[in-house]
This record gives structure tokens, sequence and C-alpha cells, in this order.
């Protein structure tokens, strides 16, 4: 536990500390909101066991919305962050009252049909500008306080909503809620059996999940500037899936490792291989789930915690 706890201090410290280390604020704010976004993911796959391969339209929906309200309608930038995650929530209650009646991969097909739903709305609609999407999403003052004009303050502020989502998914799991869904994750039909609504539950954590994707795009928007289709296409479904999966599902750090080797691979490799990024990321995927079928963090928690029984048994 201490030692833990010491891993995560000097994260924390070191994130802190990374602008003035010689990271791109704006690199580092694209990296914590995806980080976000496999975090949320992460509520569902790793601690209830439902594989949605349609979570890009709460984190797209969002960063349109986010957008057009920004650059169209003149709303602050905590008005629209808000009324994304309001948007994702409404979205991810339609879309998860509807999937989780079904298990295994008839519920993640029914997620990616009405993520593709999704997608073609904003392919359609007028306000997401098409396939160019919106651009031009100006950062004005948080609530008239806060100056997130300034990269680096907006570098701070995701990085403590980042602290803020993963607080929050350790409450959620740790909660008698938290023990419910985990006991729905081993053993679905023996948490029936034993009184408890696990619709209601799961749709609780989809919902939940949802939110804090949509809060991952609406941040993601304000960060680049702009919100397009490759936002909400099925492609950046797979991304997360594949982050939470590469960093560990079922940790509570393994998902922001994910993110922070797939997002610094697509923007160091994209330039010098071009479309072959996908390819080198993809042998790394199969290499990791070949030789580490718990994640990169699963695997070296699993590692330490062999080292702490051999050592609690030895004379």
């Amino acid at each position: 536990m201490r030692a833990t706890f010491v891993f995560y201090a000097a994260a924390l410290v070191l994130a802190v500390a990374a602008p003035y280390l010689g990271l791109y604020p704006v690199f580092g704010m694209q990296l914590m909101c995806f980080a976000i976004f496999a975090c949320a993911f992460n509520l569902i796959l790793g601690f209830s066991k439902m594989l949605s391969f349609g979570h890009a339209a709460y984190f797209g929906s969002a960063a349109y919305l986010t957008g057009w309200l920004i650059t169209a309608h003149g709303v602050g930038p905590g008005l629209a962050i808000l009324a994304g995650i309001l948007l994702g929530v409404v979205l991810g209650a339609v879309i998860g009252a509807i999937a989780i009646r079904r298990e295994g991969i008839y519920f993640a097909m029914i997620t990616l049909a009405l993520a593709q739903l999704v997608y073609f709305v904003c392919v359609e609609a007028p306000f997401t500008g098409g396939e160019n999407g919106i651009q031009g999403i100006a950062r004005e003052s948080l609530f008239g306080v806060i100056p997130i004009q300034s990269d680096l303050v907006f570098y701070y502020l995701v990085l403590a909503l980042l602290v803020a989502v993963m607080l929050f998914i350790a409450r959620v799991v740790h909660s008698p809620y938290g023990q419910v869904l985990k006991a729905i994750r081993e053993n679905e039909p023996r948490a029936i059996s034993l009184g408890y609504r696990v619709e209601r539950y799961k749709l609780t954590a989809f919902i939940l999940s949802a939110g804090m994707s949509a809060l991952a795009g609406s941040l993601k928007a304000l960060s680049l500037g702009f919100a397009t289709l490759t936002d909400v296409e099925q492609g950046t479904s797979g991304q997360v899936i594949l982050m939470t999966l590469l960093g560990g599902a079922g940790t509570f750090f393994g998902p922001v490792v994910g993110a922070g080797v797939v997002v610094t691979l697509q923007q160091y490799l994209s330039d010098r291989v071009g479309a072959w990024v996908s390819v080198i990321i993809g042998v790394i995927f199969v290499i990791c789930v070949m030789a580490f079928r718990r994640g990169v963090v699963g695997e070296v928690r699993a590692f330490f915690g062999k080292r702490s029984a051999a050592r609690s048994t030895a004379p």
C-alpha cells in the first residue's frame, strides 16, 4: 500500500513538472484527455465486464457540442463542457438502456450499431461542418476566473480533472456499489440469485462511463481547438479499447499507461512512417496480448504481488 502511494505521488510530481522538463503542453493535454477517456472506458470493461464498441459516440458528440456552442453561440468554455457532459450522459442512458438487455457479443454489436447512427448524424448535421469539422474553438476564461487561454494553465486544469476522475473511479469501485459491480463481473447469475437488480447496476456504470468519456471529448476539443469526424468514428472506439487492454483492464493506472503509449506512438511515428503507425501499434498490441495478458500494469502488479506473497510465506 505504501509503495503504491509513493508511485502515484511520484507520477503526479512528474506530471506537474513535465512542462518544465520539455513536454509540449498541448501534447500533454491530448495525452491526458485520452487517459480520461480510457479510465472511463475501463470502468465498464475492467470492473463491469461490458465491452462497448461505440464509446466514441460520447467522446465525439461532446466534442462537437462543446465546439459548436463556443464558436456559433459564444458560450463560455465552462458551460460548454457541462453541456457536453450532459449530452454524453443522455446518450449513455439511451444507448445503455437498449444495450444492457443483451450480453457478450450482442451487447458489443448493439453499442457499435448505435454509435454508427451517432456518426452518421454528425456527418449529415449542418452544425457539425461535415468532413471539415468545427475549427477555431477558442479558449476563454473558465467562468471568468481561470485564464485557460494559456496552454500551461489549461494543462494543469486537465491534469487536475484527470486526477479527479481517477479518484472518483477509485471511490466508485471501492464503494458497496462497486463491490456489486465486481460480483456481477465475476458471476452475473449468482448476483441475480442474491437479489441484485443487475441491469440497474450495469446501466448506472454505463452512464457514468459515458459522462466521463464526454468530459474527455469536450476537453480534447478545447485542447486542440477543433472537433472532427475522427472523434466520433469507429477507429476512436477501437483506440480506447486498445489503450485499456494494453495498459491493463481492471487496474487504476493501466488505462493512463495505455493512453500514453498509444498517443505517443501516434504523435512521434506518424511523421516518420505515415499510415504504418497503425500497423506498428497493432503489432505491439498483439505482442502484449500474447506476452502480457493482464496488460503492462497488470503484469507488474502481479509480479510484485507474487514477490510479496513469497516473502510472507518464507520462514
